[in-house]
């Protein structure tokens, strides 16, 4: 390598050898037979006989010399400097090619799209960076590989290699900017052709597969699931749109930023690009928006619509079925749900009519979206259907309505004959209670003739009052007859309420007969006795008539005898009159007035018994 590189300059080459090398014996070698060939000797010598041949400060400090050098160093920074200078030599003639080429080349060439020719085969910004950071290190005067950090004068080609770094920086640079400008340029004009491109793209689709999607998509569905499927294909066209809508957005903040460069040549088409993207997208946008509403407004109308059949079906079928109501209670509770049914399907049906009216309308604004398409017959039906539903909601309330009024009046009916049923059995009740009062309160028979008069009319206004519960209760029982008729049910007055009733009012009869009765005879008895008793001079052969006394003792004892006959009912049962103490009482007191009457006799016989002291 050095005869073919640095022959005139070499005169003596050392090799030098480790010691362990001397070890060997080895003392020849005939590196002097080739001194002619090569044209420099050389010799084989050790480390520490360097020094012989070569002056100390140009030894390095590995051959014990002071020479501030590292080799390697150098070596990098050699292999750096070479591969700049020929990257960069190869860069400046490729970026040369292109910028020329760009300037002289024709209109079609400057158009083309960049391809992988267009760019060159290393990274410019690569290079340059290597470059400055070799001119740096050149600049320096040192290199980072002294251990010392002592400056040193560098080499011939070091100091050589400065200018050059720094004139091919200088090139590159020049380069470069015109390259930048050159790429700026047609990527700008490939990203315009690429807009165009896309923008048509969008509009075409649009215009053409979009659109005639949505004018196959006109009807509302005749009911949920019909609405939901038509729903259900609209989304999968929305779905389709937004794709390319997304290309639409995306497209247009493209466009933005280059009207934002401000390039005055390219604003005009980019606005008209722009502007024609715009209403393509926006048109197409409303018309899907206009659909969506549209079958969201004839969903709702659906749902509506079944929603109000359901609980007219449920109306009509709680209609249908003929109700039997336990009491009045059930039966205003059944009212009140048939009315809260009725008031509930009053708000659907006036729901269904907004709901309907509300889609006529948007249908009737439909023709404004027919892109020339004669959608009559579309909308036709689309009326009639919503306008039948409607009908016939109406009629099936109405329908509804009537059947209510009829079960309302039922229901009243109902009401009435429980009512009367109720009273009636209060009327047996309180006859009941008459009854009891009589044979248990109405005991007394009076201690004179005047007291019994009185309890006997008392007695009579009392019976009088017993008839009229007896009569009221006939008549009700008569009017449940009559709304059993109307109501066309089994006659319920037969049932107990009217042999109780007519059972007690015969019991209270013949109670009624026993105690005026007796009230009669104690009212005969007492007259007499008291004639008797009464000191009567102006008549005294009234008082020694002895018919009457038999006659006062016979009443008195008949009379007796009747408190303790029991009252015999037509069934066989026996009631007294109070209680047998009660019954004593009264007995004792007849008694006590027979024996002042029977004393009497005795005295009007014996004339001599009348003493004061008797």
């Amino acid at each position: 390598m050095l005869q073919n590189v640095v022959p005139a300059e070499v005169s003596l080459v050392c090799v030098v050898k480790p010691d362990e090398f001397w070890d060997k014996k080895v003392t020849h070698f005939c590196f002097w037979k080739e001194k002619d060939r090569l044209g420099f000797e050389v010799i084989l010598v050790s480390a520490n006989k360097l020094t012989r041949y070569i002056e100390p400060s140009q030894l390095t400090e590995d051959f014990g010399g002071s020479l501030t050098y590292d080799h390697m160093d150098w070596l990098n920074k050699r292999l750096v400097f070479e591969k700049f200078t020929k990257e960069s030599t190869s860069l400046l003639d490729e970026l040369a090619l292109i910028n020329n080429g760009s300037d002289k080349g024709n209109q079609q060439e400057k158009e083309r799209s960049v391809d992988l020719n267009f760019l060159p085969s290393v990274d410019p910004e690569t290079v340059l960076q290597t470059g400055h950071e070799l001119l740096s290190e050149l600049q320096q005067r040192r290199f980072n590989g002294s251990d010392g950090g002592v400056s040193w004068s560098p080499m011939d080609d070091e100091l050589l290699a400065q200018p050059q770094v720094m004139k091919l920086l200088d090139s590159l640079r020049e380069q470069y900017t015109r390259y930048q400008e050159v790429c700026r340029q047609r990527s700008k004009r490939t990203q315009l052709e690429e807009i165009q491109q896309k923008v048509m793209q969008v509009v075409n689709w649009l215009e053409g597969p979009g659109s005639e999607q949505l004018r196959a998509q006109w009807g509302i569905g005749d009911s949920i699931r019909a609405s939901q499927a038509l729903q259900q294909k609209h989304e999968e066209i929305e779905s389709q749109h937004s794709e390319w809508f997304a290309v639409y957005v995306e497209l247009n903040q493209q466009i933005a930023a280059l009207l934002n460069a401000g390039d005055e040549e390219d604003l005009v088409e980019l606005k008209s690009l722009q502007q024609q993207l715009s209403d393509v997208c926006y048109r197409q946008a409303s018309q899907l928006e206009f659909r969506q509403n549209l079958l969201q407004a004839a969903l709702e109308f659906h749902g509506v619509a079944q929603d109000l059949s359901q609980q007219l079906d449920g109306l009509l079928g709680m209609l249908c079925v003929d109700v039997a109501p336990a009491d009045g209670a059930s039966i205003q509770q059944t009212l009140k749900l048939l009315e809260e049914k009725l008031k509930s399907v009053d708000v659907g049906l006036q729901g269904l009519r907004e709901k309907g009216q509300g889609l006529l309308d948007q249908i009737s604004n439909q023709a404004s979206w027919a892109y020339g398409k004669d959608v009559t017959i579309e909308n036709k039906e689309n009326v009639d259907h919503i306008q039948g539903v409607m009908e016939d909601m109406q009629l099936r309330k109405q329908r509804c309505e009537d059947m209510v009024d009829v079960r309302r009046l039922k229901m009243l009916q109902m009401v009435q004959l429980f009512k009367c049923e109720e009273d009636a059995a209060q009327a047996v009740e309180w006859l009941s209670e008459l009854l009891d009062a009589l044979l248990k309160t109405h005991i007394r028979l009076g201690d004179d003739a005047q007291e019994t008069k009185v309890l006997l009319e008392k007695h009579r206004k009392f019976v009088d009052v017993a008839q009229s519960t007896y009569d009221y209760g006939r008549q009700l029982l008569q009017a449940t007859v009559v709304l059993c008729q109307s109501l066309r049910c089994t006659s319920r007055s037969s049932g107990d309420t009217l042999p109780r009733l007519n059972r007690v009012w015969k019991q209270f009869t013949i109670a009624s007969e026993e105690r005026v009765h007796r009230l009669e005879m104690a009212i005969a008895f007492h007259s007499n006795a008291e004639k008797i008793l009464q000191d009567c001079p102006e008549e005294p052969e009234a008082i020694n008539d002895e018919e009457q006394f038999d006659e006062i003792e016979a009443v008195g004892k008949s009379l007796l005898d009747r408190l303790t006959v029991p009252v015999v009912y037509p069934d066989g049962t026996e009631q007294y009159f109070g209680s047998p103490s009660d019954m004593a009482s009264t007995a004792e007191h007849i008694r006590d007035r027979m024996k002042l009457v029977s004393l009497k006799r005795q005295q009007l016989r014996h004339p001599e018994m009348m003493t004061t002291e008797s």
